[in-house]
């Protein structure tokens, strides 16, 4: 199923990039969901319960994520209020956008840009996708569901995809 999800990925970011450049007509731009749609419902009702604890889940996160993978705690400010903020809106623009992926993608490939200039490389894409479904699963407890794992990831391995060739672009 693994293999399956990932070709299925690279499929969308190829149409990702097609519709960035142009070469899809606008007729087809809507047809193409970056998940399968019952994953894009998952990930969007999931995070409707996670919005109310948004500076809770924050906090969660990065406590997660420095845990698992210190070495990124210099990159963030001492003070991580404001940044648990933006990730939070990021996120939340992200999930609300996912039906409709042409709407968000070229906003994703520039924060996969925006991250170059903050030393971020691809490596550490994975402990990032880690904390995040961790904290999704420590925030939604029992409905934190196997399904709702496997979208959330789906959904983090399409983004983080687009981040890291944008990112790999932009230092090429």
């Amino acid at each position: 199923m693994r293999t399956v999800k990932m070709s299925m990925n690279e499929a969308v970011i190829e149409r990702a990039r097609a519709v960035q450049q142009g070469s899809v007509p606008a007729s087809e731009e809507k047809t193409a969901p970056a998940l399968l749609p019952d994953q894009i419902e998952m990930v969007q009702e999931s995070f409707r319960h996670v919005e109310p604890i948004a500076e809770a889940a924050a906090g969660l996160f990065y406590g997660r994520l420095f845990e698992i993978a210190p070495n990124l705690r210099e990159m963030f400010p001492e003070s991580l209020d404001e940044q648990g903020r933006k990730l939070m809106a990021v996120l939340g623009l992200v999930v609300k956008g996912l039906s409709k992926p042409e709407t968000i993608l070229p906003a994703v490939s520039e924060l996969g840009r925006r991250h170059v200039g903050y030393g971020v490389t691809a490596d550490q894409y994975t402990p990032v996708g880690e904390a995040l479904l961790w904290t999704l699963g420590e925030g939604l407890g029992d409905a934190f569901t196997p399904e709702v794992e496997e979208a959330w990831a789906s959904a983090y391995g399409l983004l983080s995809s687009v981040m890291i060739e944008s990112a790999n672009q932009a230092a090429a």
